[in-house]
């Protein structure tokens, strides 16, 4: 949050205005010369372990002047309507604990007063004559006094007429080395404040309750994001959540239906830049001159800024300029561009030149700094490699084994004098050259030379079989046995004198007592159409067997029935171990042989392989996900060919993003097969309920399906020493 300072600089041709165009509080204090009160003085003290300001006043105040608090960059602001600026200066250094100066900037018919502190602070204001004092931190001096200060407004405001509990808090490494706090909210209604206190972050969610699971304390550090820890509450009718970065930082939150989220990333700050942040940062003001000398212009910005500005001799001219509330980081650029003029930022000042004396003076600068290392001493320094091997290193330094660059040569890390030596056997290295490149050469190794992290990736492979079949047949036929003996009939007869329907003839030849004669008795099928076995079982079967009482006629019913049900499973899981971008390989299985002719005519043995492979190659990326590279076989015996043995395959390959702990399924085939076989006799077989008596029926159903699970594991040396 930054509000808008402003400094008005009216005026007409610098000439008419030299003496007053270098300072802008006294052109500003002669402009509103017809107010009556002014600020005097303001000064910063320490009294009684308290900070306090002292702000005086030509004449008394009427009211304590309103004002607001920003959390960043610290500061007070205080508006005085009616007042203007009596010190003379609009910067001011008090360099008191907290406070680190204050800036008093003249608008219009008000003047606004900024206190500049090191930290976030609350403020009491009183006044006491002619003084308004400020007590920072609530100090108990000023205990009766109203505490001045304006609360930010909620980042969204509730739209819950009842308390709603939280669903999920979870943490998550984001791009670029940032942490996110991912919070899954109860609805879309839900309001969340943000407010930064000290060095922490407070996001408090209004109208809500936190589950017992999850109040909890979460420990980030290894994560290797500004985040510390996160830590969660219930506090009265909210949900309060405390994080704790480390270091420069800066955030950003937004919110997704029912999903809020918190990102906190490094804050990068780029020495050459005025003010840090995207585009312009800086405290607006108003600017309006008319052909007024660059110099006096840029000294009037550096009044304004608080900046050290070294201006060169070569620096000339005249500009006019109307700008309104703009940083004036911009303002400053405007002007830079405007008359061909570069900058360069060292510390806390600006060397201000025409760009061709910039670039000239670099370029000497290089120049002299390149003579004076082809001059230096070479010194020698042996680094020792821990987890990288030595001439792996010795080959990326000295560009052997570097990338090549837009000409076509390989990177190099060492001068045209340097020299470097690989010791395999104690895995060192020495490199010689200038202590400026050993210096460069000992960051490089130490980013090189450090363990690669492994990934433990587990396969499993699901076959499931299902079979059913069902078999139903018939066997059906008569005969008649009755002959002819002289003429009467119901006697047996020698010889083959008999009537048989059926195809097929069984003589059982027995010896009576009273007789001599052979009774030959016949069994045979007219209908023969059994049950066919399934799944390698013989089919039941029942026999009905009619008769006369001469026992010289038979009819013979033979129903078979089969119905066959079965279920397999195989699960296989390889599972194996690699680093980082390293291609691993596990297989078990069996080499079949087979003949094969050579050019001579000779025969030669072959194997073929029916294995189950996994071959892997993972890759971790920033935020902790895992990409594999997969290739899966599983192979099994098949049919025995005149050729040799068939190998039935099963083979997957592809390449899949994997979160760390996640499982997905790679692949997976499904097949069906439904047969159903009808054999019967013709016309016979399509009469009504008869019909069935003259076939045979055969059904079979049989379901295959393959599933391919992978699962990745990103694991550290402690986890691989308890393995």
């Amino acid at each position: 949050m930054k509000k808008m300072h402003q400094v008005a600089l009216l005026g007409g041709r610098h000439t008419a205005l030299r003496g007053l165009s270098l300072f802008a509080g006294s052109l500003l204090a002669c402009t509103f010369a017809f107010a009556q009160n002014s600020i005097q003085s303001l000064t910063g003290s320490i009294q009684s372990g308290a900070e306090v300001i002292r702000i005086e006043t030509a004449e008394p105040l009427s009211a304590v002047p309103s004002g607001f608090t920003i959390q960043s960059p610290a500061r007070i602001a205080l508006d005085f309507p009616g007042v203007v600026n009596g010190i003379g200066r609009s910067a001011l250094d008090i360099g008191q604990g907290n406070i680190r100066s204050a800036n008093v900037v003249q608008a219009g018919d008000r003047t606004r007063v900024v206190i500049n502190l090191k930290q976030p602070s609350t403020y009491q204001a009183k006044l006491d004559g002619k003084t308004l004092l400020l007590v920072l931190d609530g100090s108990a001096s000023a205990s009766a006094a109203p505490v001045v200060q304006t609360a930010p407004a909620a980042f969204a405001p509730s739209g819950n007429a009842d308390p709603a509990a939280l669903k999920d808090i979870d943490f998550r490494r984001g791009v670029g080395n940032s942490g996110r706090v991912v919070v899954e909210l109860a609805n879309n209604q839900t309001g969340v404040d943000i407010r930064q206190q000290g060095k922490d972050l407070v996001v408090d969610f209004l109208k809500t309750t936190l589950p017992e699971g999850l109040r909890r304390k979460l420990d980030v550090t290894d994560f290797g994001t500004p985040v510390q820890s996160v830590v969660t509450s219930q506090v009265g009718d909210r949900v309060r959540m405390l994080v704790t970065p480390t270091g420069l930082w800066e955030h950003s939150a937004y919110q997704s239906d029912n999903q809020f989220v918190l990102e906190i990333r490094e804050q990068k700050l780029d020495p050459s830049k005025l003010t840090q942040g995207p585009g312009y940062n800086g405290e607006k003001l108003s600017l309006n001159f008319q052909n007024i000398e660059v110099r006096s212009l840029l000294q009037v910005i550096a009044d304004f800024t608080n900046f050290n500005v070294v201006t060169s001799d070569s620096v000339s001219g005249a500009v006019t300029l109307r700008l309104k509330d703009v940083p004036w980081d911009q303002a400053l650029d405007i002007i830079l561009q405007a008359k061909g003029l570069g900058m360069r930022k060292s510390g806390n000042v600006l060397w201000i030149a025409p760009k061709d004396e910039i670039a000239a003076r670099e370029k000497q600068e290089l120049e002299s700094k390149a003579s004076v290392e082809s001059l230096e001493t070479l010194r020698t320094q042996g680094f020792q490699m821990n987890y990288a091997k030595a001439s792996d290193i010795a080959g990326q330094i000295s560009g052997a084994g570097g990338s090549s660059g837009a000409g076509g040569a390989s990177a190099r890390i060492l001068s045209a004098r340097g020299s470097v030596i690989a010791e395999p056997r104690t895995n060192q290295l020495f490199v010689t050259d200038v202590p400026s490149k050993l210096e460069q050469v000992q960051q490089l190794i130490a980013k090189l030379d450090i363990p690669v992290r492994q990934v433990l990736i587990e396969a499993r492979i699901v076959e499931a079989d299902d079979r059913f079949g069902r078999s139903l047949g018939v066997r059906l036929g008569g005969s008649d046995l009755r002959g002819v003996r002289g003429g009467e009939a119901g006697y047996p007869v020698s010889g083959p004198n008999r009537v048989a329907i059926g195809g097929s003839y069984n003589a059982v030849s027995s010896t009576t007592v009273e007789s001599e004669n052979t009774l030959d008795t016949i069994n045979t099928s007219f209908v023969n159409l059994p049950s066919t076995g399934a799944g390698g079982f013989l089919p039941a079967a029942f026999a009905v067997s009619l008769f006369s009482s001469a026992a010289n006629r038979f009819l013979n019913l033979e129903i078979s029935a089969l119905e066959a049900d079965g279920r397999g499973k195989i699960v296989s899981s390889p599972r194996v171990v690699t680093a980082d971008q390293v291609k691993a390989l596990i297989e078990q299985g069996t080499e079949f042989p087979y003949q094969t002719a050579t050019s001579s005519g000779a025969t030669a043995v072959a194997f073929r392989k029916a294995n189950l492979k996994l071959e892997v190659t993972p890759q971790i990326t920033p935020e902790g996900n895992i990409i594999l590279d997969v290739d899966i076989n599983k192979d099994s015996r098949g049919e025995t060919t005149a050729a040799g043995i068939a190998i039935n395959t099963k083979h997957v390959q592809t390449q899949v993003l994997v979160e760390n702990g996640g499982t997905v399924v790679i692949g997976g085939i499904f097949t069906e097969e439904e047969t159903e076989d009808v054999a019967k006799v013709p016309l016979f077989g399509d009469l009504p309920i008869v019909g069935n008596l003259f076939k045979n029926k055969n059904k079979s159903s049989r379901k295959q399906e393959l599933l391919v699970f992978i699962t990745p594991r990103s694991i550290t040396e402690g986890a691989m020493a308890r393995r």
